[in-house]
C-alpha cells in the first residue's frame, strides 16, 4: 500500500472547525472579510477562495455560492459561472504567480479525497518543474515558499486589473 505522506494538513484534519455549518458558506455571506478569508475573486454565482492549507502557492478553490454537494444539480448559470470563473483564476495565476503548470480538479465524494464533501468546489493547484524535490521525498515536509497574506496581496492586485479589462471588454491574450 502506497500512503501520501502530508503532514502539512494535520492542522486541517485535527484543528477545530471554527464555526457550526460550511465555512464556505459563511466566507460567501461576509462579503466584507474577503481579506480575512483570503477569497480573491467573486462572481454572480460563485467565488474563488485561497485554500488555507495549500498543495502549493496559488492553491484556489472555486465554489458556487450556493450550498450543493453534486455538481449535476448546477444550473446552467452556475456551472457557466463556475466555469469561467476558473478560468479566470488560471489566467490570473499564470500572470501573477508564473507556474509551469496547473492540476485542476475535483473530489467528488470522501473516497474520492474530498475533505469537504458537502460543498461542492474545483480546486486549482498551480505547478512549477521541480516543486517536488527532496524535502516531501526525504523529510515528509512541504515547502510553502509564500505566505497567503502575500500570496493574496498579490493576486488581488492582479484581480482588480483584469477586472477592469473584462468589464470594458478589452480581454487581451497572453
Amino acid at each position: 500500500m502506497r500512503r501520501l505522506w502530508a503532514p502539512w494538513r494535520a492542522k486541517y484534519i485535527l484543528g477545530s472547525k471554527g464555526c457550526k455549518g460550511c465555512f464556505l458558506c459563511r466566507h460567501a455571506k461576509e462579503k466584507k472579510k474577503d481579506r480575512k478569508n483570503y477569497v480573491i475573486l467573486r462572481s454572480r454565482y460563485c467565488f474563488a477562495i485561497l485554500n488555507l492549507f495549500p498543495y502549493n502557492n496559488g492553491h484556489t478553490m472555486v465554489t458556487p455560492y450556493r450550498h450543493i454537494r453534486e455538481m449535476e444539480y448546477l444550473s446552467d448559470a452556475e456551472m457557466l459561472d463556475l466555469i469561467k470563473t476558473t478560468s479566470r483564476v488560471i489566467s490570473m495565476l499564470k500572470k501573477t504567480l508564473k507556474p509551469h503548470a496547473f492540476n485542476v480538479g475535483m473530489n467528488l465524494g470522501r473516497v474520492a479525497g474530498a475533505g469537504l464533501e458537502g460543498h461542492f468546489h474545483i480546486h486549482i493547484v498551480p505547478r512549477w518543474n521541480g516543486d517536488t524535490n527532496f524535502m516531501p521525498v526525504i523529510a515528509g515536509t512541504k515547502v510553502i515558499s509564500m505566505s497567503l497574506e502575500d500570496t493574496y496581496k498579490k493576486l488581488k492586485t492582479k484581480i482588480s486589473t483584469m477586472q477592469s479589462r473584462y468589464k470594458t471588454g478589452t480581454k487581451r491574450r497572453g
